[in-house]
């Protein structure tokens, strides 16, 4: 199968553990300054936390509560970088925030700034309206999208039908949003694969460490050995403490406290067409901010924000659909959603810092980075803590610079103004896009509305995409005409594709979008399995697994 990667070497000079959006990001970085740097990923690239976001690209409003004027600013900047950098995946997201009061609850709020311990109450207007001053004021010299503006009563209702009565009014604001944040760090690895001699390896788990060689094993196909790194960066996330214990024996310091956060896909027209393309942004009775949007042809509702030590357990619970069905009851009273209409679940565990506060909301979204000379061991080991999925550029610099210092070299180039996979020579001017669509389109003998698709799907790469597909014989997937078998064979020969699950539920939106099925599930592993030569029984056993995945982990059954 094309794309397979090379053997892992014996020695390099970086070794990153930990294939999700930060460590990927510290992975690019190194390898553009010409390091010599490997990544080793457990799972698929980006098949955790990153995997798992509210799809929010964001400044972090609620986080002006906490004091987190830095972070805030820094994560407006790294929004409106990506907007540049990422445009076929990051878009605008018009936000709406409806407002129970103006005024009642200002001084719970204020104390509550200070440290103090109050009650759940729900947040002013007043209060609301100053935050977002703040976060326009913070966002000023990288500006991309309005300021907020205040909304009546009835302009509230207009924008959003069926939108709670007891609002006296909401503001407007924008963030952004991804379409796939899987797809853009996949689209990170290839970019760093092409244009280095740098390589990531999926599927690639830590096993332990020997005389100062780092065991590794490959959950697939059972391949083994070892590498001696330089310097090693645990970029694992909530696994960073069990991982550093791995590599690190004896090492028993606890740095990082999960907490879980689930989403709901709700396919439920009269919610979708309630919502528009409008986010709300809303407050449930404890005080834990919540959101709703239509997305991936659904209405994606969050979230949850509990503590959790084992990661691998993180799935949706029961009583969490009850606690999100609950709180978007509250907001859209009228609209009637059961629990029928879930089509899919997603759960991430957010890898916070070890905190002695008590609510999980007030804990910091910032990261950190703990480093560990050499010593016991003979590589010096950069452990990642904390961090948010939109400042991951800025974090991946940070620990690249880290990791440079400790190789005695100095920093070559940034990332500041590098565009991202399917961003690359995308026009971004609707003319110029048009004109690019019809030349493409006529190039490869596809109509202009499939090239389009192709292009809502991959941005620029869509070209390739495209001439791949017209190299041969096509027909449309029988389970999801949407998409072609030329295309899903371009994802497994070009995409670094090994599992069913890496097609369905990261390189595409088709399980997000609630469209898994049997049917489904057959004709892709039937594609995969004969691009990797899989006999009978392997292909069996790769459909088990990812039903397994399915049932378990996003608790669907088809």
């Amino acid at each position: 199968m094309k794309g397979t990667s090379p053997a892992i070497p014996d020695q390099v000079d970086v070794l990153v553990i930990g294939g999700g959006i930060n460590g990927i990001s510290a992975f690019r970085e190194l390898a553009l300054q010409g390091v010599d740097v490997v990544l080793m990923e457990r799972d698929d690239f980006c098949s955790g936390a990153s995997a798992a976001l509210s799809r929010m690209v964001h400044g972090g409003l609620r986080y002006l509560e906490n004091g987190e004027f830095r972070l805030v600013r820094q994560s407006l900047q790294e929004r409106d970088r990506l907007l540049k950098n990422a445009p076929h995946c990051v878009s605008p997201l018009p936000t709406v925030v409806p407002i129970s009061s103006w005024i009642r609850g200002t001084l719970p709020t204020i104390a509550g700034f200070f440290g103090a311990r109050v009650k759940a109450h729900r947040r002013p207007g007043l209060m609301i309206r100053a935050g977002l001053l703040l976060y326009d004021l913070l966002a000023r010299h990288s500006r991309t999208m309005p300021r907020h503006r205040g909304l009546s009563r009835a302009a509230l209702r207009k924008m959003v039908p069926g939108i709670t009565g007891s609002a006296v009014g909401g503001v407007l604001y924008f963030d952004a949003r991804v379409s796939l944040p899987e797809r853009l760090g996949l689209e990170m690895v290839l970019d760093t694969e092409a244009d280095s001699e740098a390589r990531a390896f999926s599927y690639t788990e830590i096993t332990g460490i020997e005389a100062g060689k780092i065991r590794w094993r490959d959950r697939l196909n059972g391949a083994s050995g070892s590498i001696t790194p330089r310097v090693v960066i645990n970029a694992t996330g909530a696994w960073v403490d069990i991982v550093g214990s791995a590599i690190q024996p004896g090492a028993n310091a606890k740095r990082v406290h999960g907490t879980k956060g689930s989403h709901l896909m709700i396919r439920n027209p009269e919610l979708q067409a309630a919502l528009g393309d409008h986010m709300v942004y809303y407050e449930n009775h404890d005080g834990r901010i919540c959101i709703a949007f239509a997305h991936a042809g659904a209405a994606m509702v969050g979230s949850t924000d509990i503590l959790i030590d084992d990661p691998d357990a993180a799935v949706c619970l029961d009583d969490e659909k009850s606690y999100m069905l609950e709180a978007l009851a509250n907001v859209f009273p009228t609209v009637r959603v059961s629990e029928e209409q879930i089509v899919h679940t997603f759960t991430g565990v957010r890898p916070l810092p070890v905190s002695e506060q008590g609510a999980t909301g007030r804990i910091s979204r910032d990261h950190s980075v703990d480093v560990e000379p050499a010593g016991l061991q003979p590589f010096a080991v950069l452990t990642l803590i904390g961090g948010k999925w939109t400042t991951f550029r800025v974090f991946g610099e940070e620990v690249a610079d880290l990791a440079l210092a400790e190789l005695g070299r100095a920093r070559e180039v940034d990332t500041y103004d590098l565009k991202i996979g399917g961003g690359r020579n995308l026009p971004t001017d609707a003319c110029e896009r048009t004109a690019w669509i019809n030349r493409c389109a006529a190039a490869t003998g596809m109509s202009e509305a499939r090239f389009s698709v192709l292009v809502s799907r991959y941005g620029s790469r869509a070209e390739t995409v495209a001439a791949f597909i017209s190299e041969g014989d096509d027909a449309v997937l029988a389970s999801a005409p949407d998409y072609s078998r030329r295309e899903v064979l371009f994802l497994i020969e070009h995409e670094r594709v090994r599992e069913i699950g890496d097609i369905l539920l990261r390189r595409t939106t088709l399980g997000i979008e609630g469209r898994i099925s049997a049917a489904l599930t057959s004709e892709i592993a039937a594609l995969l399995g004969a691009a990797s030569g899989w006999s009978d029984e392997e292909t069996s056993e790769a459909v088990a697994r990812f039903n397994e995945t399915i049932q378990h982990r996003h608790r669907v059954q088809h």
